[in-house]
């Protein structure tokens, strides 16, 4: 490349020269002018610069209007620093010359360099024109500068030029999209040459603000001075009635009429908008018939049918008939020979997720692959979602790896998908290799890690993923803020959890049904009951969520009447359907009360007398009430219900034990063993420092099972001088040692042996704690002056001073 003057000559090919350039006299302006002018049109500097360097070699001085032309056509042609050194080199310019490097940084999205151009206009008193300040409202809207964009607005009526359509409408435009529409209003009625597009761009600027009463006025106020409707409006007006506002469906369909009247009905953008519509307020009939009528399909009307489909609260909540109609539309979409977008492959693998179709899902994938998007980071987030539920984690590691990794949505599917398949190291890991990996974590992240600290009870690292979120400023989301209350009283911190809740800004009906659970599952009945007071005296509604919260605080606490009361009253004054949890509570609530024969005759009144779940609770109840004859009957219809199910059969073996017959036990157990059922293992496990550690029965793996077990001893000594009676007197000697050496007295004793006096030991475990375990934990706080919270998967054991604050009602 040969260099002339400050600008480089490109070599016209790689044999020879431009015939331009071999030319030794200059040619004029006019010739110069259309040779720059084919490179603007063709959007290829090559040939401009080529007739640039021609000016300078052959020491042609060029006028004003040639000068502008070259620098429109570098910007044109995406070179902005060559133009701006070119504006920099003219030796005159003029308001053309300034309002083309405005308009051309504008173009580029380089709006900071259009902003400071225009100021150096100012401050050379450029008297710039209408369409200057065209452009700098331009600029003023795409990056929400209201306070510029007032400056620019006094600076035209100052100047004089007059307010006409040409400056109304991108004023309005500015202060709609500043969020000002109501000054967007008075520039609009102040303006006396209103166009179609001074119209629409109202319509726009109250839909965009959801301010649709007068959005409509505006609309009859179009129609009535006889603005025929474009396609552009209508399609703003509709997207603006799927949103939740009084009779939206009602002007949604009188838009609808007008659009068919005036013959839009089958233009693309106002078809679209309307199967939107018709979507996203769940008139789905309404939608097919459009769909069904749009002649020329198109993937994005495709795509929007399939989206109103699955759309919901939840995609799980979606039924399988509108599963499989998506389904059926992606296969009919491939037919016409259309060719699916990333949005259509996200959105149907999420339809597989929800319709539950492996084989169907692993198809999509395939087509993913084949069109060469599985590097789509919306996809790749989607397959590992897909994937997820499958609990595949090695296949969803493999799309994981596929992406590039720059978006942290597929980061966070990945975690969410760790923390839901129950590898909860696994997603803190994944998190931390987020943070090396320079992703910043959005709300749902920290939400997802914040889940797996919560299930982990890894109360420590949950701590520095507060701090964490505290930093970057996500803490102001509800979502992390319900998210850190419920890590806090999953952890066994309830009082953390009261100080997250008071102190949160703003508490939404998931807030209060968190705190309600918390409290529930701490054995503080009577404060969930008054923080489910205070909801409904605040007027919040509550959800499902809030009312297993309150039934269960009633079950632990033996709140029978209240609890009873409670369910009729969702049922009854909040329209709520009972679901097999709440069911499970009601049972639950009668039995640890004694009511055995009640809870049995709900159940089968029920409607889930066939859920397994219901008679296991009930069989549990009859264990501690020691009923054998009920205890019998149901472990008998419980184990044909689930005769996989291991807790069954160990639930019986119990009551048989307790009562001492083993014969009867005896034939449990080998029942098991000819069924090849094996008993869940119990594991207890114990954040200390940064790590966790996991204990089973009798475990000696850990590096320091020497001390633990000496510890053990020690301490069983001691809290046998105050009573605690033990085990051999009333077990065989294998049994007693079995007992002595349960995997939460391991924990607890490694957290006596590692904390601080003043920490308390937390605990969790994977399954109920036992008789024994309890009596030892209470009398182990009193020896030893500890707290110790231990929660197993029905609730949390608080054992302070030798007393545990389930009150031994459990």
């Amino acid at each position: 490349m040969l260099m002339m003057g400050s600008f480089a000559i490109i070599p016209y090919n790689n044999r020879t020269e431009s015939p331009l350039l071999e030319l030794s006299n200059s040619l004029d302006d006019f010739t110069y002018t259309k040779l720059v002018q084919s490179s603007t049109h063709s959007r290829s500097s090559t040939h401009g610069k080529l007739a640039h360097s021609h000016m300078l070699k052959t020491g042609h001085t060029p006028r004003l209007f040639l000068h502008n032309t070259l620098m429109n056509m570098y910007l044109k042609c995406n070179e902005p620093d060559l133009a701006l050194q070119l504006f920099d080199e003219m030796p005159e310019r003029n308001i053309v010359s300034w309002n083309s490097l405005i308009s051309g940084y504008t173009q580029l999205g380089q709006y900071v360099n259009a902003k400071q151009v225009f100021r150096e206009a100012r401050i050379k008193n450029v008297n710039v024109s209408k369409y200057t300040y065209a452009s700098m409202l331009s600029v003023c809207a795409r990056t929400r500068d209201l306070e510029l964009g007032k400056v620019v607005h006094g600076l035209i009526i100052i100047s004089g030029v007059g307010v006409d359509a040409f400056l109304s409408n991108p004023l309005v435009g500015m202060y709609s999209k500043c969020g000002r529409v109501d000054q967007a209003r008075v520039v609009f009625d102040k303006c006396d040459g209103l166009d179609d597009v001074s119209w629409n761009s109202m319509v726009a600027g109250y839909a965009k603000d959801g301010l649709h009463n007068e959005m409509v006025r505006i609309l009859v106020k179009m129609h009535r001075s006889g603005v025929r409707f474009g396609s552009y409006v209508l399609g703003s007006v509709l997207n603006a009635c799927c949103m939740n506002f009084e009779s939206c469906l009602t002007w949604g369909k009188l838009l609808h009429a007008c659009s068919v009247r005036l013959g839009w009905d089958l233009d693309v953008i106002v078809g679209t908008a309307l199967l939107d519509m018709y979507g996203k307020i769940g008139e789905l009939n309404d939608a097919l018939l459009v769909f069904n009528l749009l002649r020329d399909k198109n993937v994005v009307m495709y795509n929007a049918m399939i989206a109103g489909l699955l759309r919901g609260e939840d995609v799980n909540d979606v039924n399988d008939e509108l599963v499989k109609k998506s389904l059926d539309l992606f296969v009919s979409m491939q037919r016409r020979g259309l060719r699916p977008s990333e949005f259509t492959f996200s959105t149907m693998i999420k339809a597989c997720i929800a319709f539950q179709d492996l084989e169907y899902g692993k198809q999509i994938h395939t087509h993913v692959i084949k069109n060469n998007l599985r590097y789509d980071e919306y996809i790749g987030s989607a397959l590992v979602e897909f994937y997820s539920s499958w609990r595949l984690m090695n296949d969803a590691l493999t799309c994981f790896d596929s992406s590039n990794k720059q978006d942290v949505v597929i980061w966070t599917s990945m975690i969410a998908g760790h923390a839901q398949n129950g590898d909860y190291e696994r997603a803190l890991v994944l998190f931390c290799e987020l943070l090396s990996f320079g992703v910043k974590p959005d709300e749902f992240t920290v939400s997802s890690v914040l889940s797996a600290c919560a299930n982990l009870g890894g109360v420590r690292s949950g701590e520095q993923v507060q701090s964490y979120s505290v930093k970057t400023g996500v803490i102001a989301s509800n979502v992390v803020v319900n998210s850190l209350v419920y890590m806090y009283a999953k952890s066994g911190d309830i009082d953390s959890a009261n100080r997250m809740f008071e102190v949160a800004d703003k508490l939404d009906v998931v807030s209060w049904s968190v705190m309600i659970c918390s409290a529930a599952y701490h054995g503080c009945a009577k404060e969930a009951l008054t923080i489910f007071g205070l909801m409904i005296s605040g007027g919040i509604r509550p959800n499902d969520v809030a009312f297993l919260g309150v039934l269960t605080a009633c079950s632990h606490a033996g709140l029978v009447e209240e609890g009873f009361r409670c369910y009729e009253t969702m049922k009854k004054n909040y329209g709520i359907t009972p679901t097999e949890k709440h069911s499970a509570c009601i049972v639950d609530l009668f039995g640890r009360a004694g009511r055995l024969s009640d809870a049995e005759s709900f159940i089968i009144s029920s409607d889930f007398s066939h859920a397994p779940v219901m008679w296991r609770c009930l069989l549990s109840s009859c264990r501690t009430h020691k009923n054998m004859d009920i205890g019998k009957r149901v472990a008998e219809r419980l184990i044909k219900l689930d005769p996989q199910a291991s807790s069954s059969y160990v639930l019986l073996y119990n009551i048989y034990n307790d009562a001492g017959m083993e014969p009867q036990a005896t034939k449990v157990r080998d029942l098991m063993t000819n069924r090849r059922i094996k008993k869940e293992p119990g594991l207890s496990w114990i954040e200390v420092g940064n790590q966790v550690h996991s204990f089973l029965v009798g475990d000696k793996s850990h590096p320091q099972s020497a001390k633990i077990y000496e510890k053990l001893d020690e301490v069983l000594e001691k809290i046998k001088k105050i009573g605690y009676v033990d085990a051999k007197k009333s077990k065989n000697n294998s049994s007693c040692v079995t007992v002595n050496h349960h995997s939460e007295k391991l924990a607890v004793i490694l957290g006596l042996i590692s904390l601080p006096a003043s920490a308390p030991v937390r605990v969790m475990k994977n399954l109920r704690v036992c008789q024994d375990c309890h009596t030892v934990m209470k009398l182990i706080s009193k020896v030893e002056n500890r707290e110790i919270i231990l929660r197993d998967p029905i609730r949390f054991h608080r054992f302070r001073y030798g007393a545990c604050s389930c009150g031994d009602y459990w």
